[in-house]
């Protein structure tokens, strides 16, 4: 992605020019006649994300016009990386910090590539830093969000519980972090006996990662992070339809991965905890049934309503750790229900959260980054929807109706000591083709969150 920012070429980079649609018309009143007869003849309205080729006297093109909803629009420069024709450009001077680095980093979105399987023919066009961007803002979310595209685009196969916890093991290296990773049977000796229940059918062995980095004494934050390499459903089988997309049932902690080598390269003074509770669901003889009990790491026990509402299950033993700590903040990210995706679409993670000042936090930050979260409501009433006549509680509630929230409340059962903690539910892949956007996995928040525990963290 970062190879398409480039230093000053020796030759003269040709500019854009950001324009809103209430700025087109002031604009040419400065230009001669003739760039304005150009403007009206290719009916160029600055509409966002569109763009204008505008020649020189020689023929060549002299400027690029781009259309823009307001200063910080980053979706806006991400289709020109392959829309542009192959050439260096630079940016009109007069953005201020924050606009420039937006646009640089939609530009490096937009260069992104899933490149592990096959090269790309297409040549990328080329922007030069703008002097006014947060070079290393850009530089580190770009980096945390090709590591969580990649290990989301990346199948199954080549990217089971051994895979996620390699890259995570690598991030801890390559930021002077310490991994520890608890393997198959040393799980139940580790108590973690959710994590084992649920990943124990498969042939690759379920695990525990846990990532620290920071000062001990420092303000702590632990991401938690699900890690479902592959989702078959369970005895609770999928069909094929659904099974189709299951290699990023991982996608949370590939997001949080990516999140905490952002917060890691920024150098924030905090004692950073990541946990990723990494398995397949897998279909064998000694699976996880319907209607079996499991023991947790809370100590509480659980009712298994449905194999296919696994996520809940690694997660509630990873947020019992967590939550062990009372550490300032939990986030815990997750592809975790469908019914969000019925609620809020594709695009927009269903937000859950007990504390009012944390939630309006992280919607700021995302209405300012460009990065959609939606806060649902944490609706206690629908708590006895998880009852279960034999265990403490059922992973799943006895109906269709709000999945996403029974879901959210079953996870919080299992955080008692900190009111800080956020939980987002995503759909971590793209639909369809966007500037900046393209079809496969998507660190969806990312930017948000990272925001907001910059803004937290960094005094």
């Amino acid at each position: 992605m970062l190879e398409e920012l480039i230093e000053a070429p020796e030759t003269d980079a040709i500019e854009i020019v950001a324009l809103g649609e209430d700025g087109l018309e002031g604009w040419l009143a400065a230009e001669p006649p003739e760039t304005a007869a150009w403007i009206g003849a290719t009916r160029f309205a600055a509409k966002p994300g569109k763009h204008c080729l505008v020649p020189g006297a020689d023929g060549a093109i002299a400027r690029v016009l781009l259309g823009v909803t307001g200063e910080r629009d980053p979706w806006a420069y991400g289709g020109l990386p392959a829309a542009l024709p192959d050439g260096d450009y630079r940016l009109a001077d007069g953005l201020d910090r924050e606009a420039a680095s937006d646009a640089a980093l939609g530009w490096a979105l937009g260069a992104y590539r899933f490149t592990r399987y096959r090269e790309p023919e297409e040549r990328l066009a080329r922007l030069v830093w703008p002097e006014a961007c947060d070079r290393a803002r850009v530089e580190n979310l770009a980096a945390a969000i090709t590591l969580a595209r990649d290990l989301i685009n990346t199948p199954a196969e080549d990217m089971g519980p051994g895979e996620l916890a390699g890259a995570a093991t690598g991030l801890a290296a390559e930021h002077g972090a310490a991994a520890a990773v608890t393997v198959g049977d040393d799980l139940l000796a580790a108590n973690y006996p959710a994590v084992h229940a649920v990943g124990r059918a498969a042939t690759r062995a379920p695990r525990l990662i846990d990532l620290t980095w920071g000062a001990a004494d420092a303000p702590k934050l632990t991401l938690v992070g699900k890690g479902v390499c592959f989702d078959s459903g369970g005895l609770d089988l999928k069909p094929a339809s659904g099974m189709k997309l299951m290699k990023k049932d991982m996608g949370g902690a590939a997001l949080v991965l990516g999140l905490a080598g952002a917060l890691m390269g920024a150098g924030l003074d905090l004692r950073l905890r990541v946990l990723v509770p990494a398995v397949e669901n897998a279909v064998a003889g000694n699976a996880l049934r319907p209607l079996d009990v499991i023991a947790t790491r809370k100590g509480l026990t659980v009712e298994v309503g449905n194999t296919d509402a696994e996520g809940r299950l690694i997660l509630c033993d990873a947020l019992a750790e967590a939550d062990s700590e009372a550490p300032d903040l939990i986030v815990d990210c997750a592809t975790l229900t469908g019914a969000a995706r019925v609620a809020l679409g594709p695009d927009v993670p269903a937000l859950y959260t007990p504390d009012d000042a944390l939630a309006a936090d992280l919607l700021r930050h995302a209405e300012a980054e460009r990065d959609p979260l939606w806060r649902m409501p944490l609706w206690r009433p629908y708590r006895e929807m998880l009852d279960s006549k034999v265990a403490d509680i059922n992973n799943i509630a006895d109906g269709p109706y709000a999945g996403s929230i029974t879901a959210a409340l079953f996870l919080e059962e299992f955080v008692c000591e900190t009111r800080a903690w956020a939980h987002l539910d995503m759909m971590a892949w793209n639909l369809k083709a966007r500037p900046g956007r393209p079809v496969g996995g998507e660190a969806m928040g990312l930017r948000a969150l990272y925001a907001m525990i910059v803004e937290r963290f960094a005094g």
